[in-house]
């Protein structure tokens, strides 16, 4: 039997103000166990939360990004449930009336045509705390510095149709909040995770089978296999002659393996009430039409004009945008070595890219900045130096040896441009290989590499290439 996967996902992304969404306590991450955990946190009585203003703001630049509804008013609900690391029983969310209501987005997986996908809704939450359970043997400790931490979580319609479309979704809206400066996306963190919700049917249905809802998946390869896995799982089940039962599983990528957390049986009631101690929350157009005028170029709208502009392909244009940290350093790059924006693009996706993954850096902690890398492309293009010297001076600027006009200099390595100088060194060349250059006329055309390596060699690389070429077509002419 021929089936469809269904997938829906529900992204938590942690909002990057300083305090937390209802009371002044930190937000830092790595603070000792329980330092950050203030009285509105715990929900100590007396004490009343108090909405933290950008939190609200960043939820709305995140729904008019996804050119959603933004709800006039919108309402916060208690959630009922009963668990360790949630010190008051409840939770403050939103349910029936949340911030952003439908939105959508659209993706595209390499070899596929793009698809829209559907946002049901983005709703404004405070964070539970956490339970530690590998350093304490027999028991669990609690620790609610991230009890109280703004989320905005991103819940999709299901749209997505495989694993792979899945991850194309999750990691467009990595990239989203990270340009609108509203979560740092750290998955390692928790700052950015998914749970996702699974189901099959057989192809040509329309409805839904039943799903299984994989929790806290905190990595895009976790998410592509997890859902793999848990769709092999339920084909086998059904064509066993088993049922699909609704639940909540645990991904295990030790095992690689998701397993039973809770039934639907076991699912909690959480008995949603507004809560009585926060206000609706009103936004009126004015406040929207102000956060509209703060959003920042957009992905899409960025690699658009990449291509358009700078005369990039589709894909280089896609993995430039795919952070705001690597299309700034990228048109940074550009703006200084001039206009030769796909030998930039070359540069940055190769050279650069592989020297950070090498050594297990991001973008930001480039020992090559965008203006040192502008300042070696720019002495290409003018042709102090050749592609290939270049490769000598990158690394010595990642060494951290200075610009490339100061390695070029005290290490002399600029390019041989006078053509009286690679002439006599062509001849020179000439004269010593006789039977070369007979086999090379009589059309052993694959002699000419031999040639050309021989002039580099004598110039210790410093010759200009296309000069080389064309003066050695001429004189291997006869």
């Amino acid at each position: 039997m021929e089936w469809e996967i269904v997938i829906g996902l529900e992204i938590h992304a942690q909002l990057a103000t300083r305090s937390k969404i209802f009371s002044g306590a930190s937000t830092a991450y790595g603070a000792a166990p329980n330092t950050q955990a203030c009285a509105v946190d715990l929900g100590l009585p007396g004490v009343l939360p108090v909405l933290n203003r950008e939190a609200v703001r960043m939820a709305v630049k995140f729904g008019l990004a996804i050119d959603a509804q933004i709800t006039p008013r919108s309402v916060f609900a208690r959630k009922n449930y009963f668990y360790p690391d949630l010190p008051k029983g409840y939770q403050i969310s939103q349910f029936e009336l949340p911030v952003v209501g439908v939105g959508q987005l659209e993706i595209q997986v390499e070899g596929e045509a793009p698809r829209v996908i559907g946002v049901t809704r983005a709703h404004l939450e405070e964070d539970a705390g956490k339970s530690l359970h590998e350093d304490f043997h027999g028991s669990t400790g609690i620790d609610l510095n991230r009890a109280g931490t703004p989320l905005l979580e991103i819940v999709s319609e299901p749209d997505l149709r495989s694993a792979r479309e899945a991850v194309a979704y999750m990691k467009k809206i990595h990239s989203l909040v990270q340009y609108l400066e509203i979560c740092d996306g750290n998955m390692q963190e928790g700052s950015f995770r998914c749970d996702a919700n699974v189901s099959v049917r057989p192809a040509g249905e329309t409805a839904l089978g039943t799903r299984s809802e994989i929790k806290n998946l905190n990595s895009f390869r976790f998410v592509e296999r997890a859902i793999n896995i848990e769709v092999e799982r339920q084909i086998d089940l059904i064509e066993g002659g088993g049922k699909v039962v609704q639940e909540t599983r645990l991904y295990d990528s030790d095992k690689d393996e998701t397993r039973s957390m809770r039934s639907k049986e076991e699912a909690f009631d959480y008995r949603y009430f507004p809560d009585p101690d926060l206000l609706p929350l009103e936004i009126d157009e004015a406040y929207i039409e102000a956060v509209r005028q703060s959003l920042p170029e957009l992905p899409d709208a960025r690699k658009g004009r990449f291509i358009t502009e700078l005369g990039l392909g589709e894909y280089e244009a896609g993995v430039l945008t795919a952070s705001r940290e690597l299309a700034d350093y990228f048109e940074e790059a550009v703006n200084v070595a001039g206009d030769d924006a796909r030998r930039t693009a070359n540069w940055v996706m190769g050279d650069l890219l592989g020297a950070l993954n090498r050594a297990g850096k991001e973008i930001t902690e480039s020992p090559v900045s965008a203006e040192l890398l502008g300042g070696m492309l720019r002495r290409i293009n003018d042709n102090t130096i050749s592609g290939k010297i270049a490769k000598q001076v990158f690394e010595c600027m990642w060494n951290g040896e200075g610009d490339a006009d100061t390695i070029i200099e005290q290490k002399g390595l600029k390019q041989v441009t006078d053509s009286g100088a690679i002439e006599k060194i062509i001849d020179e060349i000439i004269a010593s290989n006789p039977a070369q250059v007979e086999q090379y006329r009589a059309g052993k055309d694959k002699l000419f590499g031999f040639f050309v390596g021989q002039v580099m060699k004598a110039t210790q690389g410093k010759a200009n290439p296309a000069q080389v070429n064309e003066l050695l077509k001429r004189k291997l002419a006869g």
